[in-house]
């Protein structure tokens, strides 16, 4: 007989990645309005090329729309998002009101991170708070889970079932720590780990060989984020200004070399290439498309790099706008 496959929540991206099949996320740029629609429009593109949709927490310490509204918003139109949680805004009373909350909308997934410290972002003078990092959040929404109560011990009549995720970053140095890293945030609950940007596929592959001598392959899935550039200029933006994220001389010299109106096509290409060469590397378990301002691009991404169609579509239809009452 089988073992029966005890699952941790009622989601679609844990259904995929259980099944072995390789899984795709990616992230929705969440809008600075008030307006449903924009959330709803955004999701529409990303949803039948996807298995879940990431709600974005004030990435980069910019402030947006909430993550926890925008999965409001998707939970109601039918989509699987990911509920991001930065620590660096909120202090344990207020996460684990809104995990609870999160679940009873029908939020299926979260993401633990420390969050972008406040100098990262356009309002440095705001007051941080850091009661947790990813570490001890995983652990507090593992036992909200496992253990059906509240951090300080407090019953829960009934707890939320979730399939927990975490963040890594292969590309940057301490590259020894890192899979330790991840063996702590393993160690503390996490299900599945979505990766920084991989623009740089060999030094992955030494980062996977350092989880698989660990083990750390058979007990948690990781997608590993890519995502297409737009330009020889953008590339060099992003890898001098943002924390964290490493692209190779490489990867900037081939779209300098490509002209000006062929560039982010070629970004496109690189990124699909990047998919296909990740796809062979024992223990990678899918892939998280982060397009940021460029999301029309993802469904031509995900067909190209042969991942069509997605198992488990939800087939829902897209929320259109209210009429004005005249």
């Amino acid at each position: 007989m089988t073992e029966e496959i005890q699952y941790k929540s009622n989601g679609r991206l844990e259904r995929v990645l259980r099944s072995g099949l390789f899984a795709v996320t990616a992230e929705l740029n969440p809008p600075d309005s008030a307006d449903p629609q924009e959330v709803y429009d955004a999701a529409l593109v990303l949803s039948e090329v996807c298995d879940a949709i990431n709600a974005t927490d004030a990435s980069g310490a910019h402030c947006h729309m909430s993550s926890v509204a925008i999965c409001a918003l998707l939970t109601r139109a039918g989509y699987a998002p990911v509920y991001q949680v930065s620590c660096r805004d909120r202090n344990r009373i207020a996460i684990q009101g809104d995990v609870l909350g999160a679940a009873a909308m029908g939020v299926c997934n979260v993401l633990c991170l420390t969050g972008d410290d406040v100098t990262a972002g356009d309002q440095p003078q705001a007051k941080r708070v850091f009661d947790f990092d990813s570490v001890q959040l995983l652990q507090t929404i593992k036992i909200m889970r496992d253990d059906g109560r509240f951090l300080n011990g407090r019953k829960l009549t009934t707890p939320p079932r979730l399939f927990l995720g975490a963040a890594s970053n292969p590309f940057v140095p301490p590259y020894d720590w890192r899979p330790l890293r991840l063996a702590k945030k393993v160690a503390a609950g996490a299900d599945f780990i979505q990766t920084q940007y991989c623009f740089d596929v060999p030094r992955l592959q030494k980062f996977m060989q350092q989880v698989r001598n660990l083990g750390l392959h058979e007990k948690v899935f990781i997608l590993v984020g890519v995502g297409p550039l737009r330009s020889d200029r953008a590339a060099e933006f992003i890898r001098t200004t943002v924390p964290g994220v490493h692209i190779p001389d490489t990867v900037v010299e081939r779209l300098r070399k490509t002209p000006k109106a062929q560039q982010q096509a070629e970004g496109k290409r690189i990124c699909v290439e990047i998919i296909q060469q990740v796809r062979e590397i024992e223990g990678v378990a899918g892939v998280h498309v982060m397009a940021y301002r460029q999301e029309e691009l993802v469904a031509e991404i995900i067909e190209e790099a042969g991942l069509l169609p997605r198992p488990y579509r939800t087939g829902v239809t897209p929320i259109q706008r209210p009429r004005r009452r005249e």
